[in-house]
């Protein structure tokens, strides 16, 4: 061979297509293609394929196993004369390196591809039975099943039919299998055939006409007696013959394997009886089946066995199909089901994962069959089990909106076709995008992009998969906008009523109420009405993962018309990521965020910064620098506080909707897994922010009484938990006040001045105003309600040095300074100091005195008729129980122990397990009961806008607090099992480390 002409075919073998052109070359050059290497029509033929080299490898190695020269002259004479045959014999070398296999194997099967009559291109399953008719056992199966799957491929690979009709016609090759793998399972049994009558029900891709090219088939078995037999011999008998049919399906021979067949979708899966009865079947449905077995049943088809029987089955289950969008959280059930899909996908393959991923295949199928399932109840229409087939009847009543399902169906046709090329390969079933860029070369080829197709595929792939993404949960939404807006001439709307059906199926209470609320925001040709429109769809899927679609609906629609008209939140609305999530999942937690924002609807700003940062809980000091900031400007006291009460009010809206969202969990922001890190986060923000909002109150009222200097230096001491940085968001602020007269002062004018501070703080705290009041509680004072609301420093000396009882230490280790005069704070600390922590621990006497107190504030304080076992303060487990105990381990071993002089219930608990004082185990039974009950009360105040130490009674109450806790629709009973088991594990420990000697 001359330089000059390999130098021209190879470069003729480049712009063909070929990858490696010196192989090629070679071959063009053997033996097997002599008489036909200079024919530019096979090399235009070789180079039209998705892989030419592939191809070429394919067809040498098939002419190789011709038998003998005639074979081999017929079939290059029919490859170079017959267009038809040529595009499809080429296009299935250059497409499946599996099916030149089979060729080279079966030399004569090429011939299936020969003829070209009009009835060849879309064979049934009449047709496909004749091509299986042959096999007399599980080999031969094979070989005639691949033989058929031969021709598919070819009209596949060719254009010849499209991938809808593709996946009906593997539908079809897999119920004339079925059937014939039935038929040679009762030719080995005719006795058991004869006592039972069987029918095979496809389910999943091949029960809805859809299969993929290598996929498990997916089945349900039912049986009845033949005439005259007992019911359990045909029961086994039926049970013989399914099993044999999927083990010749499934089982690999010299031929391989033809596919799984699976009967896992059966009543109770893999654990229940491979074959039932209807009347077992009917049985199982109606009472124990789950939501996702009745979405299964969408697809359910007889294909082999007893006729009458599959058909009776279908007509038999069929009616309770379109009743299970009536079941209670049917939506969140469904949706529940997709997201434990994506999670189980490992990392490393979630980003090629081209069914069950992030805008995947299987996206579009869970939205279609969830609108299939709403709306089949009333329109028959819609009872399709082939996904693109159901897509177009949403469309075509309106259910889904024009637009939205034709992106949808190019988008689900596209990922198919991806799909099936990469199965056809190597017949593997996989659902993963090659990485290899060969095979993406090959893959993208296949389906027509050829410029560049690598960086072609890849591109299409992320289009069609972000259109996926958007749309399938605005699928379900954004129709019910249209149902109240204006839409372009020929469109379909939604019914009112189906409007209604969708809304209630969401879990909306007054779905006429949400249809109003819908129409206010979306109607008109404003800018605001369009932004509005084009966010409403996920928002609206947003409230209804929460237990108050409702509330959150009516919410975004009051936020919305105080701020409709401010370019902030309309650029804010416009951004559909988290800041718009953030807002739905605030506005439909429960009543406190709400009305918090209500008061003043600019706090939303804060929900939109994208990394969280303006729900980072603010320092203490910097909230202290704002609010006296705020009062230095004031012009008097009452304008002053008022300024404080509206930072509080701010901030207590900052902490409870980042609460919310770390408790919900956003796509921007995950679940916070550490409970105790948010009650913590919780009680140190709240704490923080009652200190300096004390601080800003009293400079407001010193100023406005006395000008720059009170007569007496005063000091405000948190106690409780405000003093253990525990507060919630119901909680009062449990405080001492204490004072000591500047020199030359008077102590009584002194006095006056300290009470007067303490009344006004007090009134002006808890004035009516749009800001929630702080509730300042003296309680804990010496002696109670009965002694007076301030003292001197040195007063308070002289009652604990003469009068102090137990109680009053045990109260004394939350004391903390928080505001006022730092020194006269410190000298109150070291005051008390040897009461809390007493220098030699508590004797006997003292202990039994503090067990005593316990006992009967157990039995007096628990209101009449609640749940001991669910009141998450004075229950057993609950959080008395656990700060008893931690505190009488302060009372006893805090002189020798440093690390539990502290005021905070968690670190002493830690401090306590590093000193040795309770075991690992137990601290951690403590610790978890306490971050329990502590988020259970956050919940309630959250939930129900007021405090409350107990569960709730009403059910979507107590759905939302479950929903804060991280516990699915329909889960409440779970959630009040988990308590009890927690606080009953926590009461043991306390018995053991209270109540024992």
């Amino acid at each position: 061979m001359t330089p000059g002409r390999r130098s021209s075919t190879f470069t003729r073998l480049l712009r063909h297509g070929f990858t490696d052109p010196a192989a090629a070359e070679r071959l063009l050059d053997g033996p097997e293609l002599t008489p036909v290497r200079n024919d530019p029509v096979l090399l235009e033929a070789l180079g039209a394929t998705a892989d030419p080299d592939l191809a070429l490898n394919g067809l040498v190695r098939l002419l190789e196993a011709q038998d003998g020269p005639t074979a081999h002259r017929q079939l290059l004479d029919t490859l170079i004369a017959a267009k038809p045959l040529r595009d499809r014999l080429l296009g299935v070398l250059g497409a499946s390196a599996a099916l030149a296999d089979h060729l080279a194997r079966h030399p004569t099967d090429w011939q299936a591809l020969v003829t070209y009559e009009p009835q060849d291109l879309h064979p049934g399953v009449e047709e496909f039975e004749r091509g299986l008719a042959g096999a007399a056992d599980p080999v031969s199966l094979r070989v005639a099943y691949r033989r058929c799957l031969l021709s598919i491929a070819a009209r596949d690979v060719c254009g010849t039919t499209d991938v809808a009709q593709t996946a009906a016609e593997l539908a079809d090759l897999a119920t004339a299998t079925l059937r014939a793998a039935l038929a040679l399972a009762e030719r080995a049994a005719p006795e058991d055939a004869a006592a039972c009558r069987l029918a095979v029900i496809a389910m999943g891709k091949c029960g809805g006409h859809e299969l993929n090219y290598v996929s498990d088939v997916d089945v349900i078995f039912v049986a009845e007696a033949a005439d005259g037999a007992p019911e359990d011999r045909a029961l086994k008998s039926a049970t013989k013959l399914a099993s044999h049919l999927m083990r010749i399906c499934s089982e690999t021979t010299v031929e391989g394997s033809i596919w799984p067949v699976d009967a896992n979708l059966r009543p109770e899966g893999r654990n229940g009886p491979l074959v039932r009865t209807l009347s077992s079947h009917l049985a199982y449905y109606r009472r124990w089946a789950k939501t996702w077995e009745f979405q299964a049943l969408l697809k359910a088809r007889p294909v082999a066995g007893d006729a009458d029987l599959g058909r009776a089955y279908v007509d038999a289950l069929e009616p309770l199909v379109w009743k299970a969008a009536e079941r209670e959280n049917f939506v969140a059930d469904v949706q529940k089901m997709r997201r434990r899909v994506v999670e189980n996908i490992p990392a490393a393959e979630i980003d090629r994962e081209l069914k069950l991923g992030p805008g995947g295949l299987r996206d579009v199928e869970f939205a279609v069959q969830l609108l299939q399932l709403v709306h089949g109840r009333t329109d028959p229409s819609l009872r399709s089990g082939t996904t693109l087939d159901a897509l177009q009847a949403l469309a075509a009543g309106g259910y889904v909106g024009r637009e939205d399902a034709a992106r949808l169906d190019e988008a689900y046709r596209f990922l198919r076709s991806m799909e099936h090329r990469i199965q056809l390969h190597r017949l593997r079933r996989t659902h993963l995008v090659p990485e290899g860029e060969a095979d993406q070369r090959r893959l993208g080829r296949s389906l027509g992009l050829r410029t560049d197709p690598v960086a072609e595929l890849n591109r299409e792939w992320r289009r069609h998969s972000g259109v996926v993404r958007r749309l399938h949960e605005k699928l379900f939404y954004r129709p019910l906008l249209d149902a109240v807006a204006q839409l372009a001439p020929g469109e379909a709307r939604l019914r009112p009523e189906a409007a209604r059906e969708r809304l209630e199926a969401l879990g909306y209470a007054d779905p006429a109420a949400a249809l109003r609320h819908l129409e206010a925001l979306a109607s008109g040709v404003s800018r605001k009405a369009a932004i509005q429109r084009t966010l409403l769809p996920v928002m609206l899927g947003w409230f209804a993962d929460s237990a108050d679609p409702d509330a959150g609906l009516l919410n975004f629609r009051k936020v919305s018309d105080a701020l409709g008209k401010t370019p902030w939140y309309l650029r804010l609305l416009r951004d559909e990521g988290a800041a718009a999530e953030n807002l739905a999942r605030v506005l439909s937690a429960g009543r406190l965020a709400p009305d918090l924002l209500m008061r003043a609807p600019e706090a939303v700003a804060l929900l939109g910064d994208g990394d969280g940062g303006g729900l980072a809980p603010r320092q203490r000091s910097h909230l202290e620098q704002e609010i006296l900031a705020a009062v230095g400007r004031a012009e008097n006291a009452g304008q002053g506080v008022t300024a404080a009460r509206g930072v509080r009010r701010r901030e207590l809206f900052r902490t409870a909707a980042a609460d919310i969202i770390r408790s919900y969990g956003t796509e921007a922001s995950p679940v916070e897994a550490d409970q105790g890190a948010l009650v913590d986060r919780v009680g140190a923000a709240v704490s923080d922010l009652t200190a300096a909002t004390l601080a800003g109150t009293l400079r407001a009222v010193v100023r406005d009484g006395w000008g720059d200097t009170l007569p007496t230096r005063f000091a405000i001491i948190g106690m409780g938990r405000f003093g253990g940085h525990e507060l919630g968001y119901g909680s009062d602020a449990d405080v001492l006040f204490v004072h000591e007269p500047r020199d030359g002062v008077d102590e009584q004018e002194a006095a006056a001045a300290a009470n007067k501070v303490v009344a006004e703080m007090r009134r002006l705290l808890q004035l009516p105003s749009a800001d929630p009041p702080l509730l300042i509680d003296a309680d804990l004072r010496p002696e109670g309600k009965s002694g007076p609301l301030v003292r001197t420093l040195k007063s308070y000396g002289a009652y604990y040095r003469r009068w102090s009882l137990g109680w009053e230490s045990q109260a004394l280790l939350r004391a903390e300074p928080v505001a006022g005069d730092e020194d006269l704070g410190r000298r109150f600390t070291d005051l008390i100091d040897p009461l809390r922590y007493p220098a030699q621990g508590l004797d006997d006497d003292a202990v039994r005195e503090i067990r005593r107190l316990k006992a009967r504030m157990e039995s007096e304080r628990l209101p009449r008729g609640a749940d001991p076992k669910l009141h998450t303060k004075l229950g057993p487990g609950g959080l008395s129980d656990v700060e008893w105990t931690v505190q009488l381990l302060q009372l006893r071993h805090a002189h020798r122990e440093p690390g539990l002089r502290t005021t905070r219930t968690r670190q002493a608990l830690a401090a306590a397990r590093e000193a040795g004082l309770l075991s690992a185990e137990d601290a951690a039974v403590l610790d978890e009961a306490w971050v329990l009950a502590t988020r259970v009360r956050n919940a309630v105040m959250l939930v129900r806008g007021r405090a409350g130490d107990t569960f709730p009674t009403a059910p979507r109450e107590l759905a939302a607090v479950g929903r804060y806790l991280g516990y699915g629709a329909g889960h409440a009973g779970d959630m009040l099992d988990a308590y009890r088991r927690t606080a009953r594990r926590a009461r043991t420990v306390v018995e053991e480390l209270f109540y024992a000697d």
